[in-house]
């Protein structure tokens, strides 16, 4: 019995939607989600995926049919039919791909927005500006240099990109369950980028770290900066990209809902040593985080008073001064003469 035309059309139409949809949600091409703001994202591409591969099977599918049903048949040398167009059918074919490109674009817009994207349409002068914090103050190229605290204006070393990213290759990933915890709602972490590190600065501690340290269920608002060139802040596992932009400030917020250390990548060719731009992102409990902050700040504290008194211990007191008094022209002798009788003012 032979099926007409039109019920074969719809039985392969059905086939085509129900294998689109089902490889749309089962691709499995996504890592970890490991915050709540993935499944925006992962909606999106399931989407992307389920029109591409419908797409992608009606063009094949309609190469294949045409390949055996109008290959020339043995012996026949003539030409085929001439075929002036179908201009209904080109308008058809035209306006389908329109409407499907301008629904994805008008959908991820309003996602790349919700999460916090760079508004191209916001002209305030506030979006604009100068950022209000200076995260760090060094030169561009340079992967170590003094950071200035301004809370306490102490002043400690920035860690350099090879140890700060602690091999992130062979980072390892914790694919937990989603934790609950009783996290605050909100903070405020400052990012700055330059060749070739990340230095994050948490302004209510004043601590400053090499690596990214998020407590989960907490809305994290990200403040980029970049201090040379281009860059970006890629996390692929939270699903969030952003351009750090010289003398733009820019925003990215989300909100980790796993436990685990996750890729920090810089997505943007910022120079010969961008693919070594890696650090980690470590989402911990609310006490771990906690923990984390008290430990940065005695380490930061011991470590600048244990280095001023070694400075002053291990050299003698002429080499210690000399730097300070030579413009003076002040001897050895009459520097030490000094120090003697300000260490037994009685004798003198």
């Amino acid at each position: 019995m032979n099926i007409p035309g039109s019920i074969a059309t719809l039985l392969i139409g059905i086939v085509l939607t129900i294998v689109s949809l089902w490889y749309g949600q089962n691709h499995g091409l996504m890592p970890v989600a490991a915050s709540t703001d993935a499944p925006l994202v992962d909606e999106l591409f399931d989407i992307m995926m389920t029109i591409g591969t419908g797409l992608f099977l009606l063009v094949q599918g309609a190469i294949v049919y045409s390949f055996f049903k109008f290959r020339r048949k043995p012996g026949d040398d003539t030409d085929g039919p001439y075929i002036e167009g179908n201009i209904p059918l080109e308008i058809l074919w035209t306006s389908i791909p329109a409407v499907i490109v301008l629904g994805i674009a008008i959908y991820s817009f309003d996602i790349y927005n919700t999460m916090g994207g760079l508004d191209p349409m916001d002209h305030s002068v506030a979006h604009h500006s100068q950022p209000t914090h200076e995260m760090a103050r060094m030169p561009g190229a340079a992967i170590a240099a003094t950071l200035t605290d301004a809370t306490t204006d102490a002043t400690v070393d920035a860690v350099s990109a090879p140890s700060a990213s602690a091999a992130p290759d062979a980072m390892p990933m914790t694919d937990s369950t989603p934790v609950a915890t009783d996290a605050p709602a909100e903070m405020t972490v400052q990012a700055a980028g330059l060749q070739y590190a990340w230095i994050f600065t948490y302004p209510d501690s004043g601590v400053i770290a090499g690596e990214l340290h998020v407590p989960v269920g907490t809305r994290i608002n990200l403040a980029i900066s970049a201090n040379d060139v281009l860059h970006a802040f890629w996390v692929p596992e939270y699903r969030v990209k952003q351009d750090a932009i010289p003398g733009t400030p820019t925003e990215l917020a989300f909100t980790p809902s796993r436990v685990g250390e996750y890729p920090v990548i810089c997505a943007e060719l910022c120079g010969p040593y961008h693919g070594a731009m890696k650090t980690k992102v470590i989402a911990e409990t609310p006490a771990d985080f906690n923990a984390w902050i008290a430990s940065q700040k005695v380490a930061s504290a011991a470590g600048l008073d244990q280095a001023i008194a070694l400075t002053a211990a291990e050299k003698p007191v002429d080499q210690f001064l000399a730097p300070f008094v030579d413009p003076l022209g002040v001897d050895a002798a009459t520097l030490q003469q000094l120090h003697s009788a300000h260490l037994h003012p009685s004798a003198s």
